[in-house]
């Protein structure tokens, strides 16, 4: 079996810490989930997901705006217990992938080539679970939350237009915190840490033009395969050599096509890569350094060249009060062997760096894979599925961190 997971299956998880409001929800929110696994819309496509959430929220009588950044929705919920006027965001992404599903569920994706391999499925239903109770006992609340279920994470990501549409305003943010379901741990525990959490994403696609002939006479060529495989290999040298090895970075090139037969000298070669990275300062510096070595080589070789440069998400950098608050909370939900796991860090972007970049919050981990029921494949995989027991789990630990906060 294709797994990542790397610890062991906690024993002897005491569930007794979820409160019986949640723990009694429990069977709504695997229904929940299940409806929108078999539903998956790609990146603002989401247009069933939001009319079901809609529909949720309407019926529970809760103030809800769409139509946000094409389908995102944010929900209000305003607390009865005391005059508090500061606003925590809890934020949820909705998307899917473009993946076939292989798991033989009875859940399975409707939608062919579609598939929520990533845990966002389940995601919305914790959202909505804590809409739901915060609702109920808004009596009780103090302040104001809003929850944001957000489209496009996987791309080219929804954050930022959300942002740009307003969603932290009025009334604004004055804190956000947000998980995701992780199958890189399994359930029982919980990766959270203050800093760099996640990596900044930036993305490139190159063209290398040279002269094409025959594999017999290249004299008269200009082979674009010779360039492109020399700067792959130069690429490679900016994380070993232009980067201070505390900071952690990695380039990759996951593509790389040219030719059309085995005696031509092909004119053409293109490549495609991602470089990712924790420290804010190497921003701008790998877009900069990557056509330097391109550019040189390519005039080595008298070869031309075109490249396309994108930076597709920055780090995604945790606050350290924000993290506190959640620790504080997970120590008192998470009663496991294994509990909070701190070096949690991983090259994977994630777009809630966008809201992060704008009000101080914490994003965490939400262990979900179980080796005993085969429910570790990893993140992206057409087996991907996740321990269901971790939604209620999520509810409470969303519910406890609403609560400290407005202590």
């Amino acid at each position: 079996m294709t797994t990542i997971s790397t610890f062991p299956n906690p024993t002897n998880i005491n569930l007794s810490n979820v409160r019986l409001e949640i723990r009694a929800l429990h069977p709504q929110l695997i229904a929940w989930r299940r409806h929108i696994h078999q539903k998956p819309e790609l990146a603002f496509q989401e247009k069933l997901t939001a009319e079901f959430i809609s529909q949720k929220l309407q019926s529970w009588g809760i103030e809800h705006q769409t139509g946000i950044a094409e389908t995102g929705i944010v929900a209000i919920i305003r607390g009865e217990k005391s005059d508090d006027d500061r606003v925590l965001a809890i934020r949820a992404d909705m998307d899917a992938l473009p993946i076939q599903e292989e798991n033989q569920v009875e859940y399975c994706s409707q939608h062919n080539g579609k598939m929520h391999a990533c845990g966002h499925d389940g995601h919305i239903a914790i959202a909505l679970g804590t809409a739901y109770h915060l609702h109920q006992n808004r009596h009780n609340l103090k302040g104001t939350v809003k929850i944001i279920f957000q489209p496009a994470e996987e791309s080219p990501g929804g954050a930022k237009p959300m942002i740009e549409a307003g969603v932290l305003k009025n009334p604004d943010v004055d804190a956000i915190i947000g998980l995701h379901l992780w199958n890189n741990l399994p359930f029982g525990t919980v990766g959270v840490r203050s800093g760099p959490l996640m990596a900044a994403v930036e993305l490139f696609k190159c063209t290398i033009f040279g002269r094409g002939g025959h594999g017999a006479i290249p004299q008269q060529t200009i082979d674009s395969i010779i360039v492109a495989a020399q700067i792959v290999n130069a690429l490679q040298t900016i994380v070993s050599r232009n980067v201070n090895p505390l900071d952690a970075a990695v380039v990759t090139i996951g593509t790389l096509n040219a030719g059309t037969a085995l005696n031509v000298i092909a004119d053409t070669a293109k490549m495609t890569g991602t470089i990712r990275y924790f420290n804010p300062d190497l921003a701008g510096f790998f877009t900069k350094r990557i056509e330097q070595i391109i550019a040189g080589i390519c005039q080595s070789h008298e070869a031309r060249y075109n490249l396309e440069y994108q930076c597709l998400y920055p780090a995604l950098i945790n606050n350290v009060e924000m993290t506190e608050l959640v620790h504080s909370v997970v120590e008192q939900v998470i009663e496991t062997p294994l509990g909070i796991v701190p070096e949690c860090q991983t090259m994977g972007g994630e777009d809630m760096s966008f809201f992060l970049q704008e009000v101080p919050g914490c994003y965490f981990f939400l262990g979900s894979a179980n080796v005993d029921k085969q429910l570790n494949y990893p993140h992206h995989h057409p087996r991907f599925d996740f321990d269901e027991t971790a939604l209620a789990m999520g509810v409470e630990i969303f519910v406890r961190c609403v609560e400290k906060f407005f202590v």
